[in-house]
């Protein structure tokens, strides 16, 4: 885990206890862990780019894909330049992944899990990833088999 420290710590009984003690920035506002895959926190200084293309490789890392996360970035770079506010200019496509806006719903309560407590709009970039990511791990690339050089 980037940023964080891993603690050894020998029990009384003598076995072996593994925790992680996890650095500011890790966390919600409140100090809790985010439930779900992915949840990445924005570093200082890091730009909106870079905080995508890590959601995409924690995604792709769970649920692989053709091409890896290098054709991810790709076809996310060609949809929505990594900006994952990115809305067509007829409002139809949305985020990092440009989903149809009317499909968006559908995809949104299939490809994600309650218990998770994502952000429901297509403009979150870590949604997006993962919404877009599991579909294509089970689906193959078909929405975005057009998107050329990737």
């Amino acid at each position: 885990m980037r940023g964080s420290k891993l603690v050894l710590a020998a029990l009384a009984t003598g076995t072996l206890a593994l925790a992680a003690v996890v650095g500011p920035g890790s966390g919600t506002a409140s100090g809790e862990a985010r439930p779900g895959p992915c949840a990445i926190e924005r570093r200082d200084g890091q730009s909106v780019a870079s905080w995508m293309k890590a959601f995409i490789r924690c995604a792709v890392d769970k649920w692989a894909v053709p091409g890896g996360a290098a054709k991810a970035i790709c076809i996310a770079r060609a949809e929505s330049g990594l900006n994952p506010k990115a809305t067509s200019s007829d409002g139809k496509y949305l985020g990092l992944f440009q989903h149809d806006a009317d499909a968006w719903p559908d995809r949104y309560k299939a490809w994600t899990k309650e218990s998770w407590r994502l952000d429901p709009s297509a403009l979150s970039g870590r949604t997006n990833t993962i919404v877009t990511i599991r579909m294509v791990n089970a689906d193959g690339w078909g929405p975005w088999s057009g998107v050329q050089g990737c």
